[in-house]
Parts: structure tokens; sequence; C-alpha cells
């Protein structure tokens, strides 16, 4: 097989990149090692900044998204049982955010793939990626009990932590920076409309808690457990006891309790591996970069990542130029890292240390205090959670170049 663009791995990463490569008239192939079903129902969260929006958009599939995804215009903050909203629209220019679930995206793109798109095979294992630092790199991988080679001229690698691309980066060549926290969190879907319009972030007696949700009828909230927690250790009656405890306050409100049909357990740790470019390889999502899910930000980070490449390739095709691929590595890495930044204080804000240390608790409410007493303090937290805006296509010398101009 012989294409321009490989692209391995078919999540909402590498499926989203090829429909934006297809609709700019680039040639491109997706392996994905698993099977179409297993894709479409992998669990992930589902809280869209507008850039992400608006990339579906762009590539034809947010019929659904628009049709069904929940607007939401802000947050609420609970602690010391009591309740903050922070409005984002008021506080950042009329930006919002929308809860559309992974699983829908996927299946969109997919649909839309397989009816017109380029090559997108399931099952194809991939083995080895070879011959980056040439220019006609290759991908071997096995498929319908063969053995085969894809033939590019890049690779993208959106085949996520535990994936091959990432490890095509020589060693002597890579750096990595991670930290693990010392807690975890207790996921649940339920079968019950959510108790509130905007999601809650907690900070309880017991720790941290999060209310979120997948539809009007299902709900999806989060308590931070020990590491090492087992999602046994938690029967249900247990987990709606905690989360009663951790969300309440001195108002009228109750939370809704219903079946709970998922439980799973998630471990918090950053991880930011770079560079995201090594000859004719370049790294997306979860393959270059993990972040902890307080502040929602990694399938945002992929689709940024995503959307720079998109760019950097039609540039490539329609002008030749490779000016935004080389910028590739340093723009990603300017918003991967202000969103490792934003993740981890927005983790230590909301979350008790298991030593208890009181220093600590009362470093985490005097955050909370600033937030929700200053305007300035709630406009930084939902410039971040909102979403930071692409860098400018300039030229490396223009300052509109910056990621972050206009913040």
């Amino acid at each position: 097989m012989r294409t321009a663009v490989g692209i391995i791995g078919g999540g909402p990463a590498g499926l989203l990149l090829a429909r934006l490569l297809h609709r700019a008239g680039i040639d491109c192939v997706v392996l994905e090692s698993r099977t179409r079903a297993y894709v479409e129902q992998r669990q992930r969260a589902g809280m869209l900044e507008q850039g992400t929006v608006d990339a579906l958009r762009e590539c034809g599939a947010a019929a659904r998204l628009d049709a069904e995804g929940l607007v939401h215009h802000g947050i609420e903050l609970r602690f010391d049982r009591e309740r903050h909203h922070l409005d984002f629209p008021a506080l950042t220019g009329g930006r919002t955010v929308t809860i559309y679930a992974q699983t829908e995206i996927v299946k969109d793109l997919v649909a839309l793939q397989l009816a017109d798109g380029p090559p997108l095979l399931f099952g194809a294992d991939v083995r080895a990626v070879e011959g980056v630092e040439s220019g006609t790199p290759l991908v071997r991988f096995a498929h319908e009990g063969r053995e085969r080679t894809l033939s590019c001229d890049w690779v993208v690698g959106c085949d996520g932590f535990h994936g091959v691309a990432r490890d095509a980066v020589p060693a002597a060549v890579r750096r990595t920076y991670e930290h693990e926290y010392p807690y975890s969190w207790l996921g649940i879907l339920a079968d019950v409309p959510p108790s509130c319009d905007e999601l809650i972030y907690a900070r309880g007696p017991g720790g941290f808690a999060l209310h979120s949700m997948r539809s009007p009828t299902v709900s999806r909230l989060y308590l931070q457990v020990p590491n090492g927690t087992g999602a046994d250790d938690w029967p249900d009656e247990r987990v709606w006891d905690e989360l009663d405890a951790r969300f309440a306050i001195d108002a009228d409100w109750r939370l809704r309790r219903g079946p709970i049909t998922s439980k799973t357990v998630t471990a918090m740790r950053s991880h930011v591996r770079e560079p995201m470019r090594h000859g004719r390889l370049l790294l997306a999502g979860d393959a270059a970069h993990i972040v902890p899910p307080t502040g929602a930000k990694g399938l945002n980070l992929a689709v940024s990542d995503v959307r720079l490449l998109a760019r950097g390739f039609a540039e490539l095709h329609h002008g030749g130029s490779t000016a935004l691929l080389d910028r590739y590595s340093r723009d990603s890495l300017e918003r991967v890292w202000h969103a490792t930044r934003f993740s981890y204080d927005m983790t230590r804000m909301l979350h008790r240390q298991p030593d208890g240390d009181p220093f600590d608790e009362r470093l985490q409410l005097a955050r909370l205090r600033r937030i929700t007493a200053s305007r300035p303090a709630a406009a930084e937290l939902a410039a971040h959670y909102t979403g930071l805006p692409l860098p400018a296509a300039a030229g490396p010398g223009d300052p509109a170049a910056h990621p972050l101009r206009g913040v």
C-alpha cells in the first residue's frame, strides 16, 4: 500500500485527522488495531471545547453533535458547603463548552469515513514504524492474516500511550516528563437524569467529587479514591452515600440516585513526551501527552494537535511549504504544557492529600476563595477551561504565531 499520510490509530484524533485531510484533498490511510465495535464503545471524556466543536463542524461530523450535544455556560465549584457558579461567556467573551460523549464522536467519524473517505482498516496490528528519518517511512502491520507494508510520505501516531508510534522516536532523542498523583478516580455511569444543569466540581469532607452527564437521562460521576482501589471495593449504596456527602451544601439541593451501569477506576498522572516530531513521524494525542481528567483537556488537546497537523499538511499539499509542520512540535507543546499546568492546578486545588496535611488544605481553600471572589482569577480559570486559541498561521518570526496571543 502507498499513501501520503499513514495514520496509526482509529480513535477520535486519528479519525478526525483523516477526515480533515480527505476534505483538503490529501491521501491518507488509517490503521486501527481494534475492531469497529470495540472502538465505538471505548468510554472516554466528553467535554468539548469550542475549538473541538468547530473542528467537527468543519469536517462535516457535527450533525448529531449539534442536535444532541448539551451546551454548558459554566461550572459550579463547591466547598465548605457553599456553591459558586462561574459564568464562562461573561468571563471569556462568549465562549462555552459542550457535553457530547466520545463514543458518539467516534461513531459519527467512523460512519463518515466508511461512507465517503480514505481507507480505514480495523484489526490492523501495527508491528513497526521504520525509516522515519528518510523521505519514505514504512509502517509494517498484520491484517486479516497477512503481513503488509504501508509506504508513506509522513506517519502520524495517534495510537495512544501504549502504541507503537511513540517508541519509534529513538531513546537518545526523546525526553519524558511525568508526575504520578497519590489518588485515583472511581467513575460511574448511572441511568438517572443529572442532578444539575452544569458540571459540579466539589471538594468535600472525604475528598473530590465531580458530577457530569452523558445525556439528559444518563449521569456520569466521579469520586476521589486511594490508589490501589478496585471498583468492587465500592458497592452502589456506598458510592451514592459518599457522593451525597461530598456534594452537600447548605441549600435545597438533592442528588438523584439510580441504577449504576458501569464502574471504573482511573489512575491520575501527567505525562509529556518531547519532541512531538522526529523526521517524518509526528505524534498526536495520548501518544505524546496525558493529563489528569480534572481539567477535561485530554480529548481537546488531541484535537488541537490534529488541527495543527491538518493545517500543516494542507500548506504542504497546496503550497509546497513545510513551515507549519516544522513548527508543529513547538506549537503543540506550548499548548500541552499550559494544559498540563492547568490540569495540575485544578487537581491539587480540589483533591485532599492522603496525609491530610492541614497546611495544604488551607492553601486549597485560599485558592478556591480567590477564584470565587476575584473576577480576574475566575477569568483565568475560564479561559483555560474553555480552551486556549490555536497559534496563528503566520511565519515563525511573526509575533502573531505565538499560541497564547489574545488570551
